[in-house]
């Protein structure tokens, strides 16, 4: 697989993020934020958008900041682990760090941050 393909557009502030430009892929909605777009047949990433970037990276006095992928949860059970374990390998892990928040002993809630790299926001203001 090449190099990623990266794009900001300030105007919307979103970042577009291709790991094979021009393939066709499914979407998946991870948040209102985050969509991953994949080969299914392949199980494969093709690509990240992210939608008001700049609120994603946004640090804070903890540390980057966390969203639950709540659009796992509207997912058939291998749906969800095909996605679950395409955020868990290159490319996707070269812009997100999964997490989890479990709010109780039986519920886990997975979360992802933003992995910053220099060349994504080269281009941001």
């Amino acid at each position: 697989m090449s190099e990623a393909t990266i794009h900001y557009d300030e105007s919307s502030d979103s970042l577009y993020v291709s790991f094979a430009p021009g393939e066709p892929a499914t979407g998946f909605e991870l948040n209102e934020h985050i969509l991953l777009r994949i080969n299914k047949s392949e199980q494969r990433a093709v690509g990240l958008t992210f939608l008001e970037y700049s609120i994603l990276t946004e640090k804070t006095e903890l540390g980057p900041r966390s969203f639950p992928l709540t659009g796992l949860a509207r997912l058939p059970s291998e749906s969800r682990e095909l996605i679950l374990s395409i955020l868990q390998r290159p490319p996707v892990v070269d812009f997100l760090s999964l997490s989890a928040y479990t709010p109780s002993r039986g519920e886990t809630i997975p979360a992802a941050s933003i992995r910053v790299s220099p060349f994504a926001t080269s281009s941001r203001p």
